[in-house]
């Protein structure tokens, strides 16, 4: 399933209910189980309709995708277990995704070696909004950490620029 509309925000809000509160509604446009919410909601382009799936505690929908016209070709298909339990796995399998691709692009890890030893060196990006910056890591063979110092969030990581860190006694690349 890919994005193919853009409700506004006021179409999947979760209606004041409590996601923690373990509620579930099994109703023909919006089911709450699980810890996901199914809502049926107008596909602003065009005349069919689109379901998102939306995480309990979450404030946007995970995923939104088309769905199927009921019969009358006017109306959607109705929500049933069936389709919801599908809905679920799709929308967790693409968080998934999207969570491992975060990850992968904010933390980076080498393995270096040098005269004395090998050393793992890490760069863990932190995405803040405003002041975006990175750790780097080392840890020697026994996983101890033996320097960490901030960098700039666009600081990469290659065997030759941890190898520069490790010859430069693990002084802050510039």
């Amino acid at each position: 399933m890919t994005d193919h509309s853009a409700p506004a925000p006021d179409e999947y809000v979760d209606d004041g209910a409590d996601a923690g509160n373990d509620q579930k509604t099994h109703e023909p446009r919006l089911w709450r189980d699980d810890g996901w919410t199914a809502r049926i909601i107008k596909n602003d382009d065009d005349d069919g309709w689109a379901v998102a799936m939306i995480k309990d505690g979450e404030p946007e929908p995970a995923l939104i995708g088309p769905w199927t016209m009921g019969r009358d070709k006017k109306n959607p298909k109705p929500l049933d277990p069936s389709a919801f339990i599908t809905l679920v796995k799709t929308a967790s399998e693409f968080v998934r995704r999207h969570e491992q691709q975060l990850h992968a692009m904010l933390h980076k890890s080498i393995a270096v070696s040098d005269a004395d030893a090998t050393f793992n060196v890490t760069l863990d990006i932190i995405p803040d909004d405003d002041f975006p910056y990175a750790l780097l890591t080392a840890h020697d063979e026994d996983g101890e950490q033996v320097a960490q110092v901030r960098v700039a969030a666009t600081f990469k990581l290659s065997e030759s620029s941890a190898s520069a860190w490790i010859a430069n006694e693990f002084r802050t690349p510039h």
